[in-house]
């Protein structure tokens, strides 16, 4: 496009956009603004995560005194737990939901949905996605996803209780138990909806990222955060449509009398006539999504973190090449180690040793992506605002679940801790509470930028995350040692097996810090919605960062620049560049240069 036909095609979007004035549905329910998108992705993951919490507490509280019972369960329960007595297949399901909440409804949406929305056209240069109407109808197909989750747990039979991994035949099977009744059927529709609103938002994030960037922005001067994005984007229509052929034939065993699952059943005595299907079959399809999901969760939040990081460091990324290069690694081998979740299935040992042999691989970009952030930060001038402090809670977290990982990654290992705590406990720290600090460092980050130009408050950031990141160890750094010990998981209650209770007191102990931990959520709640509406007003730039989004106006508009797009010059990392003379064509004293200032004569653009 030429120059004069940019700026006609930008005189036009301007005069389209003052003559076509938003009522309130179409500003702030059906919108098609990235912005707003991204608002409502984030706003919803927020609820979705209130109640995934809410269960992990209940669910808690009955591990840590399976004897007692408490009003609390029979308030929210209701008669699964009449007395305040816990019924154990509702343990089961709080569970199950509990694991698919976080895992789709929360982490996928809400880092993903969330920022991937708000910073592609943002960082790229583009007036929004490349198709607005899809991202809005993504938006909508997952907030109907989330609702009929919500509703399967009010279904009378009780909602899914298989496991959030739904392995068959238990759910299968409606007769198998009572989680495996209409509440199952719900599940695997809400899923079914959850991957459509995915591969379609993963579509519009790929053509945006590949089609829409600005002038002199190259993909070697993208920010890593739309690195991330990118190659997320990719594994996620890689891999998703396996998990919904996977419920698809699920709900054809469930309900047209299919076996692509079962085989030779027996049930309360009764012969079911289901031959030649195989519940191995399952697993391999489900976790060619799951171990991907593992990256479609914690790629976002490395590239989050990336960006942090250098910015509250006032220092370039370390290795921006390679930063790029162990994401493109970690993307493809995420695909081809998803049988280590099957060493206990019965495969072949040499078809184990070759997952072994891939899984380890992984911790050769791993490791190069948690040195790079290390060096990054040595001896910069570090901002240690909420951000940066779960920016670098986030490597800590990842270092230390990702060391556990060689251990289930590797066959013979694995065997001695499978389903036990120590998978819990290795999980929820490599990519649940690091996938966590992410979106935490992500929304602390661009909430001025999604709030027109609103600051959280510090001091209550600050009250959040040393309760969150001392209790989150608190919680999953002594379940390495009971699982060591052989405690299995999805038990509702360890009485009756006495090796398990010398135990006990630690589960104990576990409860108590995740209870901590989640009331320390109420100061995060506090703290966002207050400061939507009351937060201090910063300024344009208020991290005095260099990427294209701190040059939009704080006010936002369906567009996003009020006039022609800014041209890149340089790559997105240009701190602490500058001697003290070089200072003719920016602020005097100012230790960064935004993407958007032309390179001086004789001056190279860094290497990286």
């Amino acid at each position: 496009m030429s120059a004069h036909a940019e700026d006609l095609a930008v005189d036009h979007h301007d005069d389209h956009g003052h003559h076509h004035k938003q009522t309130f549905i179409t500003k702030y329910i059906f919108s098609t603004d990235h912005k707003m998108i991204s608002k409502q992705y984030l706003i919803t993951g927020i609820f979705m995560g209130i109640i995934g919490i809410l269960m992990s507490i209940l669910f808690r509280m009955q591990i840590a005194w399976p004897e007692e019972p408490f009003t609390i369960f029979e308030i929210f329960l209701g008669k699964w737990a009449e007395g305040g007595v816990m019924d154990p297949s509702v343990y089961l399901a709080l569970v199950t939901i509990h694991g698919t909440i976080m895992v789709f409804f929360v982490l996928t949406a809400g880092l993903s949905g969330t920022f991937s929305n708000l910073l592609i056209p943002l960082q790229i240069g583009a007036r929004d996605m490349a198709s607005g109407f899809l991202n809005m109808v993504s938006y909508w197909l997952f907030f109907t996803s989330s609702v009929i989750m919500v509703l399967s747990l009010f279904v009378e039979a009780g909602p899914a209780s298989a496991g959030w991994t739904i392995y068959p035949p238990l759910s299968a099977l409606p007769q198998a138990i009572p989680g495996s009744g209409a509440g199952m059927t719900l599940w695997l529709v809400s899923l079914a909806i959850f991957i459509a609103s995915s591969l379609l938002g993963s579509l519009n994030y790929i053509v945006t990222t590949l089609n829409l960037r600005t002038k002199g922005m190259s993909m070697t001067r993208l920010p890593l955060t739309i690195w991330a994005f990118f190659v997320t984007a990719i594994i996620g229509v890689v891999s998703f449509p396996v998990l919904l052929s996977a419920a698809l034939m699920l709900i054809m065993d469930r309900s047209f009398g299919t076996s692509f699952f079962l085989s030779d059943i027996y049930i309360a005595g009764e012969v079911l006539h289901n031959q030649g299907g195989s519940p191995v079959l399952f697993e391999h399809l489900f976790w060619f999504l799951g171990h991907p999901e593992v990256y479609i969760v914690i790629l976002p939040a490395m590239g989050i973190v990336s960006e942090v990081m250098s910015t509250n460091s006032r220092k370039p990324i370390f290795g921006y090449r390679a930063m790029v290069a162990s994401i493109l690694a970690i993307a493809f081998l995420s695909t081809i180690v998803w049988g280590h979740h099957m060493f206990v299935s019965g495969m072949n040992p040499f078809l184990g040793s070759v997952f072994t042999f891939t899984t380890l691989l992984i911790a050769i970009p791993s490791a190069v992506k948690a040195f790079n952030w290390i060096t990054t930060i040595w001896k910069g001038n570090l901002q240690m605002n909420t951000a940066m402090l779960f920016s670098i809670a986030f490597v800590s977290t990842f270092i230390t679940g990702g060391l556990t990982g060689i251990i289930l990654g590797d066959s013979a290992l694995d065997i001695n801790v499978h389903d036990t705590y120590f998978v819990i406990a290795h999980f929820h720290l490599v990519m649940g509470i690091s996938a966590v600090y992410g979106l935490l460092a992500g929304v602390y980050h661009w909430f001025p930028k999604m709030f027109e130009g609103r600051l959280m408050s510090k001091n209550l950031g600050y009250v959040h995350f040393w309760i969150t990141a001392i209790g989150a160890y608190g919680v999953f750094f002594p379940m390495h040692f009971v699982g060591m010990a052989g405690l299995p998981r999805r038990y509702y209650t360890n009485t009756n097996f006495p090796y398990f209770d010398d135990l006990a007191d630690i589960n104990v102990v576990i409860t108590i810090f995740a209870i901590i931990t989640a009331a320390a959520q109420v100061v995060f709640l506090y703290n966002f919605f207050y400061s939507i509406f009351y937060g201090k007003k910063g300024s344009k730039n208020p991290w005095n960062a260099t990427t294209l989004e701190w040059t939009t106006e704080l006010k936002h508009i369906h567009g996003n620049w009020d006039g022609p797009i800014p041209h890149v010059y340089r790559w997105a990392y240009d701190y602490s560049k500058l001697n003290k003379d070089e200072t003719d064509y920016v602020i005097p004293g100012q230790d960064f240069i935004p993407q958007n200032v032309p390179l001086r004569d004789n001056e190279e653009e860094l290497n990286h």
